[in-house]
């Protein structure tokens, strides 16, 4: 996948809007690999900074409302919407609400919660444009670091060979990806912990 997007960003080169929908594209398929690989590009000259930047925000937010709208949508399938209003998610549907912008927030940092987390949030019809604001404010700040990260490292290692350089980046996605994941379980597990010692609280 990653020479994939490689391709597909380093051949759109040349035509700015050519570039800006596979940078698009890029955050579809997948969004952290590809903002590191736009970083090192950028770095290199190969695109612009505002260019390659203003790409990916657009590319991730539209990704996120398309994740809102496949919940939504799955909501009004007549096989899918009994389980808006069912007992079987009521307290998910209650714990989200409750905690929604900073479920929606939190998601954009954990790697594997953004997907069900956003279309939940569509299918439960949670406020739109609360979700919106929240995703930009969330992918605001994680691109923008992620992005920095990545330009940094690009013009550090400018005139190391291209395998061994891509093959660090490639190492960091995968750390940054194990980190992230452990603390997701480490989150969930918790959550279990505090979850169990409340119902042993119960008279």
């Amino acid at each position: 996948m990653v020479p994939f997007l490689s391709h597909l960003i380093g051949g759109s080169v040349g035509s700015y809007a050519l570039l800006a929908l596979a940078i698009m594209l890029g955050t579809f398929f997948l969004e952290d690999t590809t903002t590191v690989i736009v970083g090192l590009l950028a770095a290199d000259h190969i695109i612009g900074v505002p260019i390659a930047l203003a790409s990916l925000y657009a590319g991730i937010i539209v990704g996120d409302i398309g994740l809102y709208t496949l919940g939504y949508l799955a909501s009004t399938n007549t096989r899918l919407a009994r389980y808006v209003d069912h007992d079987f998610v009521a307290p998910f549907r209650a714990w989200l609400e409750t905690r929604f912008v900073l479920t929606v927030f939190s998601a954009r940092f954990i790697p594997g919660s953004r997907l069900p987390t956003y279309t939940a949030s569509g299918f439960f019809r949670s406020p739109l444009s609360t979700f919106i604001m929240t995703a930009i404010v969330a992918t605001s700040i994680w691109t923008t670091v992620l992005f920095t990260a990545s330009y940094w490292f690009g013009n550090l290692t400018s005139e190391w060979m291209g395998p061994v350089r891509w093959g660090i980046a490639l190492a960091f996605l995968l750390a940054l990806f194990f980190i992230a994941r452990h603390n997701l379980l480490a989150y969930r597990a918790k959550r279990v912990e505090l979850d169990t010692a409340a119902d042993t609280r119960e008279p």
